[in-house]
């Protein structure tokens, strides 16, 4: 299989998971299409393909019209969110601390200023939710506005480049919600206390969803080769990161006849962009008690930016190991160290004991802040010059361990 060939492989992939499906959200009928087209073209290159079945829901929205004394303010519909269509006295919160001592009970509830710095993680979610952020939900739900409209700056650390991000992102959470930018919120601000009419048109509704994984020789001596396939709505997800599972397909071609000692397992995780983080969940489920049978994760996430080089990054690895992967990538020009980061599924090896590689573009810090979850992060950001490069050092690696 020539690079060329290759090349031409990974267009039509990028192609397909970008452009032909409308969405990869967990719980749509696009993120299923996407995750059946992998397990069909995993299974054509030999791997044996595992689905992992898991309850979530889908979620429709249309639009959201905020008005005070018939003045009209612009929003947007919160994420996941519940719809409604409410008349009340609008209430004005900057701070936790105004928020524990307001009444906003049956109020239209503007949160803006500090308090709005930075999302808040969703009620369920297993990884990670500092007792602030479950302090402040709780206080929502106890005090009982009838809905809550944020405005909320920028946070690409957490919501990556949309503006104005959701302050909630959370299927579970069933206080209806909107967004708006910041200047939004001050001059609505103005109008506290006077009656505001909010109609959110939004509706959940139960689907499904499966977690994939696709397996080739042992799985009690095993690398992991990972990179997740949902994406945002409202955003082809090329950089993030349909780029990186086309690695996963382009590797899959690289190991049709391997036959080698470690077994090797390819999972395009379903849920890392998604605030159930469900496929992940899945994954550790049935993998209870074998984690500690990996031998490595190598995770890909925001990788084939057209600038500068592609970086790897350690995570409680040990210096064999280290070493290893360092000679291997030191054959790829394009291929350098950099610092290590914490926003994706390596992590979920790492903190069960697993060690971990990270592998992303030299520019992930732009990509979030420019590009991630907005309709600008398209395939035309991705060079597949360099998703080639990456499946073909990897198979290098996996040959090596």
């Amino acid at each position: 299989m020539t690079n060329q060939s290759l090349k031409r492989k990974a267009e039509t992939y990028l192609n397909y998971l970008c452009n032909q499906i409308p969405t990869r959200r967990v719980g749509t009928k696009g993120n299923r299409d996407a995750n059946e087209f992998l397990a069909e073209t995993f299974a054509s290159f030999g791997f044996e393909v595992e689905r992992q079945p898991f309850d979530c829901i889908d979620w429709d929205k249309g639009e959201a019209s905020l008005s005070v004394n018939g003045e009209q303010f612009e929003a947007q519909v919160g994420a996941f969110t519940l719809g409604c269509q409410v008349g009340a006295p609008l209430v004005v919160v900057s701070t936790v601390e105004e928020l524990e001592k307001a009444d906003v009970q049956n109020k239209i509830l503007l949160l803006r200023g500090e308090i709005t710095r930075e999302q808040i993680m969703p009620k369920n979610f297993p990884f990670y939710n500092p007792d602030e952020h479950r302090y402040i939900v709780n206080l929502l739900e106890t005090k009982g506005p009838r809905a809550i409209l944020t405005a909320t700056g920028r946070n690409p650390e957490s919501a990556g480049a949309v503006y104005p991000f959701p302050m909630f992102e959370d299927g579970d959470f069933d206080i209806p919600s909107a967004i708006m930018t910041e200047e939004e919120g001050a001059r609505l601000a103005s109008h506290a206390d006077e009656m505001a009419a909010l109609v959110i048109e939004a509706e959940r509704r139960p689907s499904s969803g499966f977690n994939l994984v696709a397996r080739k020789g042992r799985v009690n001596r095993r690398v992991v080769v990972s990179a997740h396939i949902d994406a945002k709505d409202d955003t082809p997800g090329a950089l993030d990161n349909a780029a990186s599972v086309v690695v996963l397909l382009l590797l899959a071609e690289l190991l049709r006849d391997y036959d080698g000692e470690l077994g090797v397992e390819l999972v395009p995780f379903n849920g890392e962009d998604h605030y159930s983080a469900a496929g992940e969940i899945a994954y550790l489920k049935a993998n209870q008690g074998t984690l500690n049978q990996v031998l490595l994760n190598i995770n890909m996430d925001a990788l084939g930016s057209h600038k500068e080089k592609t970086f790897y990054s350690f995570y409680e690895c040990p210096d064999e190991l280290k070493s290893t992967v360092e000679k291997t990538f030191a054959a790829q020009a394009g291929f350098a160290e950099g610092e290590p980061w914490f926003q994706s599924d390596h992590m979920v090896f790492v903190m069960n004991g697993v060690p971990a590689l990270a592998i992303t573009s030299e520019n992930f810090v732009e990509i979030l802040t420019e590009l991630a979850h907005t309709p600008k992060d398209s395939v035309e950001q991705v060079d597949v010059g360099k998703l080639v490069e990456t499946a073909g050092a990897l198979y290098e690696l996996l040959k090596k361990l």
